[in-house]
C-alpha cells in the first residue's frame, strides 16, 4: 500500500487516540468548560471560585426528567447555597434564558447557567447517556460522585455537607 494511504490512516486515528487521551487524563478533575450565558457572555470553569465544593448540572430545558428535578431541586436551593453551581444545556441560547427566567435563576448568586451549543464537549467530557446529570467537587475540582437520571438530593446534600 502506498505512504499516502498510510498517511491518510495513521494520521486521524493518532488525532483520535491524543485528543481521548487528554480527556481520559482530566476525567478525575473538572472539565475546562466554556458556555454562554444568557446575558450573551462567555462564563468559563477557570472563573469559578475554587474556594468551595462545585456542582455541574447538564440539562435540557424541554426534558420531563430535568424539570421535574429543578422544581424539586429548587424547593431545596438553600441546601445547596455553599456550593456553587454550573447548570449547563446544549439548547439554543434563548431555549436556556426561558429556563433561566421560569427558575428566576438571576436571585440565586451561586448558580450560572449557560448553553455549551453543539460542541457537546461535556456531554462527550462526562459520557452522559441520560438526562439530568449531576456531577460534586470537592473545592480543589476533584469528582466526589455523580448522577444520571435519578438524583437523590438528600444524599447530595449530605456528601456536600461533609465537604465543608
Amino acid at each position: 500500500m502506498s505512504n499516502r494511504f498510510w498517511f491518510f490512516i495513521l494520521i486521524p486515528l493518532s488525532l483520535l487516540f491524543l485528543s481521548n487521551t487528554e480527556i481520559k487524563a482530566q476525567s478525575g478533575k473538572l472539565p475546562p468548560f466554556s458556555i454562554l450565558q444568557p446575558n450573551g457572555k462567555n462564563f468559563r470553569a477557570q472563573n469559578l471560585p475554587f474556594e468551595k465544593p462545585i456542582i455541574v448540572i447538564y440539562f435540557s430545558p424541554d426534558c420531563e426528567d430535568c424539570l421535574a428535578f429543578m422544581d424539586k431541586f429548587f424547593k431545596r436551593a438553600n441546601d445547596f447555597s455553599k456550593a456553587s453551581i454550573v447548570m449547563i444545556s446544549y439548547f439554543p441560547i434563548k431555549d436556556v434564558k426561558k429556563f433561566a427566567m421560569k427558575y428566576k435563576i438571576a436571585n440565586y448568586k451561586n448558580i450560572t447557567v449557560g448553553t455549551e451549543g453543539t460542541s457537546f464537549f461535556i456531554k462527550d467530557y462526562y459520557k452522559i447517556m441520560e438526562l439530568p446529570f449531576l456531577a460534586l467537587y470537592d473545592k480543589d475540582g476533584n469528582i466526589q460522585i455523580s448522577y444520571q437520571r435519578n438524583i437523590p438530593l438528600n444524599e447530595l446534600s449530605n456528601k456536600l455537607m461533609k465537604l465543608r
